[in-house]
């Protein structure tokens, strides 16, 4: 049961990001070809970057009571992509609400 714990906040978080992007039409919901390219390009960038530093000795797999023990690569634990895919959809929402609240306001 522990074991699922943190990969399941994380999905609990992106579908959190979800909802928002649905209620306010942000990323995926407003332009879903042009959204999930920037999203997949901000993962990709970021599963790259992991892999350099796991090449190079920078980076190496923790271990925890509360990951799956599921590994996409060596050193690379499947919590990790979920990770990036949330930092990267998160930004993606923010920096949307942050462009769709100064429209709102007329700062733009």
């Amino acid at each position: 049961m522990m074991a699922l714990v943190y990969g399941g906040v994380l999905l609990l978080l992106i579908g959190c990001m979800a909802m928002i992007d649905a209620r306010f039409r942000l990323v995926l919901w407003r332009a879903p070809r042009r959204g999930a390219i920037a999203l997949l390009l901000g993962i990709a960038f970021f599963l790259v970057w992991d892999v350099v530093a796991i090449e190079m000795g920078f980076y190496y797999r923790g271990e925890s009571e509360a990951m799956t023990g599921i590994l996409l690569a060596p050193e690379l634990p499947i919590e990790e992509l979920l990770f990036i895919t949330f930092l990267c959809y998160i930004t993606l929402v923010l920096h949307a609400l942050i462009g769709l609240a100064m429209d709102r306001r007329g700062d733009t």
